[in-house]
């Protein structure tokens, strides 16, 4: 994103007094001394997607049973899966060893959005809606939409980036079975198999009517040239078909390879004997089969449809198929489905259908089962899957280098956004990252979503993930910004030296975070594998960002170690670490002071009043 600065007061600092102290430390702590929501620290394996937001109550919450404890030793609820279609059990096995399992089929609309809310994930096929009003009334629990199959046509992608739910699909598993369906449909059309079949169980033996024609030498269109149009092509190769596509975001190169001429749609459709569709139903295709296109089409046309039945201008289908310009259509896909019984195409004599059947094979629906639940578990584990549709492509290896800056680009985030005072919220934030790698070696998406989280989820109640944190950050007017310094070590293995991020034009409830450019800046590092904050505004620090945080601002003496020390001792505050950093001896020096409890008012307060302290500010992680 190019660079954007609100227009914003400048941070607001004004010189210590003892008045002016009492009033830092007063607003320093308020009374419910919760500066931010208090969530489940960020566990690096559940980076991209982590715990949802807290549910709201609801009579029908189910409980949870109790799974194997985390790696914290903590007892962690079971996630809870809802299919809402009919799956195989050979997928139901992959997510009962991992979640509780309810299977609801044939739910209607009112039933699923009563019943969403009290799941984790949902599992459907393309008979299911699922709509906006679904997905919100998810509460925030809902966090994996999983679509047995490869359309996702029935699911509102957009809704779901929105609250953050990753969507998955099952797009290998039946691809050979909706082209081989496509390629039968083909030739059953061709030869009027399911015409003569109906004619002879009725006692008619009506040779001379059903002449069909020949496949070999005719040239065949395929509409959509991904995994299951190009398993076509290579079956109609096989028959002696000419094959041409049209797709314009397939390869040229592995269209060649199969030996496919990849040409325009008005070629595509003007030039075909067959046409095949194999496309999705999107805004730009929805009935893109329409009297336009039928009118650019040889007189005698086949069209054969295993895709979304969207696509075609079902009323102008049928005025082609009256008036002779397309000869047959074979049909495994409809507008509404099922269509209704006096649908004019589907009666059509010059029509064979089937009811969606393309991926109706015992091997695929299994395999489909298969693919769909190791995508959900793995989701809900917090891994992004290869079928994810609606977040970017993190490769594992790359997730796995950076799970150590994930967690610090989110502590850092957290901190940040309690630094800021008053109402002018934040919009300019800068991320900088010190590295030894190019920009071609370093993803930094997860790490600037983790950032985004960090700044949003705090101080609102929106739960931010990979899925959706560039859209939450546009929605609330939050301009990031990335750079990257080279570092001077070439040979450094580790793929970051530093993170820092930098709040501009906002006013900081702690004077010492300040820099000299007047931004909040926070900067850290990885130190054998944990988080570690090292810089505050000009101060050097160096803390494990583990627990809670203590920030004061002293005059460089003497004593202040112990006499803050003692203060939390006899409140039973434990302390985890202690750093100080300073400009010059004798000056201003930061103190950051780690505790494993959250000390009470009267605690901070007294810390406060210290004479040589001029300001302080707690931080929960």
């Amino acid at each position: 994103m190019a660079a954007s600065r609100a227009l914003l007061p400048s941070p607001q600092v004004s010189a210590s007094s003892a008045s002016a102290r009492r009033a830092r430390v007063a607003a320093a702590v308020p009374s419910s001394l919760t500066l931010a929501a208090r969530g489940a620290r960020l566990r690096v394996r559940c980076a991209v997607l982590s715990s949802p937001a807290p549910v709201a109550p609801s009579e029908s919450k189910p409980a949870h049973r109790i799974s194997r404890s985390g790696s914290d030793g903590a007892l962690r609820p079971k996630p809870a899966v809802l299919v809402a279609e009919k799956l195989s059990e050979a997928g139901l096995a992959v997510l009962r060893e991992f979640a509780d399992v309810e299977c609801a089929y044939g739910m209607s609309p009112a039933e699923l959005l009563a019943k969403v809310s009290q799941f984790d994930a949902l599992i459907v096929r393309s008979g299911t809606k699922v709509t906006r009003e679904v997905l919100e009334a998810g509460r925030g629990r809902l966090r994996v939409v999983g679509r047995a199959g490869v359309g996702i046509d029935n699911v509102d992608l957009q809704a779901a980036t929105e609250v953050g739910c990753l969507v998955v699909n099952a797009p290998t598993a039946n691809t050979v079975a909706a082209a081989e369906h496509g390629i039968a449909l083909l030739a059953s059309m061709a030869r009027n198999v399911s015409q003569a079949d109906a004619a002879l169980k009725a006692g008619k033996w009506q040779r001379n009517k059903y002449v069909g024609v020949s496949l070999v030498g005719k040239t065949l269109s395929i509409m959509g040239f991904g995994k299951v149009g190009s398993e076509v092509a290579r079956r109609a190769k096989g028959l002696g078909m000419h094959v041409i596509a049209h797709d314009p975001y397939a390869p040229a190169d592995r269209a060649r390879a199969l030996g496919v001429e990849l040409v325009s749609f008005d070629e595509a459709i003007g030039r075909a004997d067959f046409i095949s569709l194999h496309m999705p139903l999107i805004p730009t295709t929805s009935k893109i089969f329409n009297d336009e296109s039928f009118a650019k089409m040889k007189t005698g046309v086949r069209i054969i449809n295993v895709a979304r039945g969207g696509v075609i201008d079902e009323d102008a289908l049928v005025r082609a198929l009256d008036s002779g310009k397309v000869a047959q259509a074979a049909l495994d896909v409809f507008t509404v489905e099922p269509p209704p019984k006096d649908s004019k195409l589907v009666l059509h004599e010059n029509v064979t259908v089937t009811p969606h059947l393309g991926a109706s094979t015992v091997e695929a629906q299994e395999g489909v089962a298969i693919e769909i639940a190791e995508a959900v578990v793995g989701a809900l584990r917090g891994e992004l899957a290869a079928t994810a549709v609606n977040a970017p492509m993190v490769p594992a290896e790359i997730m796995s280098e950076l799970a150590p800056y994930v967690s610090l680009a989110e502590k850092l985030g957290r901190l940040a956004v309690q630094l800021v005072a008053g109402e002018s919220g934040i919009k300019g934030v800068k991320v900088v990252y010190t590295t030894a790698r190019g920009p071609d070696d370093l993803d930094t998406r997860l790490l600037r979503a983790m950032v985004t989280k960090g700044l949003v989820e705090p101080v609102s109640s929106t739960f931010v993930n990979l899925v959706n944190a560039d859209y939450t950050a546009k929605q609330r007017g939050l301009r990031i910004t990335e750079e990257r310094v080279a570092h001077d070590s070439p040979a450094a293995e580790a793929p970051l030296e530093s993170v820092q991020v930098r709040l501009s034009n906002v006013q900081s409830k702690f004077a010492g975070a300040i820099s000299d450019g007047g931004d909040i800046v926070l900067e850290g590092r990885v130190k054998y594998g944990v988080p570690h904050l090292t810089l505050v505004g000009p101060y050097e620090v160096d803390v494990s960002l583990d627990g809670n945080l203590i920030l004061c601002r002293q005059i460089d003496q003497p004593g202040m170690i112990g006499k803050v020390g003692n203060i939390l001792g006899q409140r039973n505050v434990n302390i985890s670490f202690m750093s100080v950093g300073r400009m010059f001896r004798g000056k201003q020096a930061i103190m950051a002071i780690g505790v494993d409890e959250e000390p009470d008012k009267e605690t901070l307060e007294n810390i406060g009043a210290i004479p040589a302290i001029e300001e302080f500010v707690f931080l929960e992680l």
